[in-house]
């Protein structure tokens, strides 16, 4: 499987350049995965995902981006988007006046039977056409609908790389699971997930993970490797326990875990 996004040094300070945010980062993502960044808040798991986008008020300091084998660190938001890559926004848009079908339209490059696309990337994120395409992008709809309509507008773009930012975010338990689903079906259209999260819930899911903490890359390996360090660093045993490692022997075996966790609490 071959890399999609490679990221070397990458350093993105505040807009005022007197902090960094990011500190010489590097990790590839591969083709027609889901890549999980996880990390507590403040890490830096937005701004490198508005900077991956292209916006212009997280350009990076130093270091390249690289995608699909192009160097595009120089390359605005415009050209990223045509080269196949999207963002869907953790506060979806809201538009007053647009119909969810001239909504999902907008990014669409070919117009033709936009009708049946818009219906294909709704069934995508399993929301009925029927009901929908006719409805306002308002506060008439709640948080999930319209958060599902962002992922929708991206996914009829059809995308080499969809960043999903804490995509989650303020819904329940229920809904979450759907999510998930969803996700798996944006991987099987071919196309690659970068997810930003701090849920392990959510992270299960995916097929390799990046820890940033403080602005750093710690490790980049599959999810419950790196969870695993999460944890560790943030002294959650208990707590992981309970969620991500239920079988701990079954997943690691007790030495393994007791010795990441020391080599990280001495750190």
């Amino acid at each position: 499987m071959s890399e999609i996004l490679q990221l070397r040094n990458v350093t993105i300070p505040t807009f005022d350049q007197k902090a960094i945010i990011v500190d010489d980062v590097s990790f590839d993502v591969k083709e027609k995965s889901i890549h999980a960044v996880i990390g507590p808040n403040g890490s830096g798991k937005s701004t490198l995902a508005y900077s991956i986008m292209g916006l212009p008020t997280y350009k990076i300091s130093k270091g390249t981006i690289i995608f699909d084998g192009k160097d595009v660190t120089e390359l605005g938001v415009t050209e990223r988007a045509k080269m196949g890559i999207t963002l869907a926004w953790q506060e979806p848009a809201r538009i007053d006046g647009l119909s969810v079908l001239k909504y999902i339209a907008l990014g669409i490059k070919d117009k033709t039977n936009l009708k049946e696309k818009a219906v294909e990337a709704l069934n995508t994120v399993n929301m009925n056409p029927d009901k929908y395409l006719d409805r306002f992008v308002d506060d008439s709809l709640s948080g999930g609908e319209r958060k599902r309509i962002e992922l929708a507008a991206a996914i009829a773009m059809r995308p080499r790389l969809i960043i999903l930012d804490e995509p989650t975010a303020g819904l329940d338990l229920i809904v979450i699971e759907d999510f998930l689903n969803i996700f798996n079906k944006i991987k099987a259209l071919d196309m690659t997930i970068l997810l930003i999260t701090h849920r392990e819930d959510i992270g299960m899911i995916a097929d390799y993970a990046t820890l940033l903490w403080g602005g750093e890359a710690v490790r980049t390996d599959t999810f419950p490797e790196v969870m695993l360090r999460y944890c560790a660093k943030a002294g959650l045993r208990e707590f992981c326990k309970r969620t991500l490692f239920q079988e701990e022997e079954a997943c690691f075996g007790e030495d393994y875990i007791d010795k990441i966790f020391r080599e990280e609490q001495s750190k």
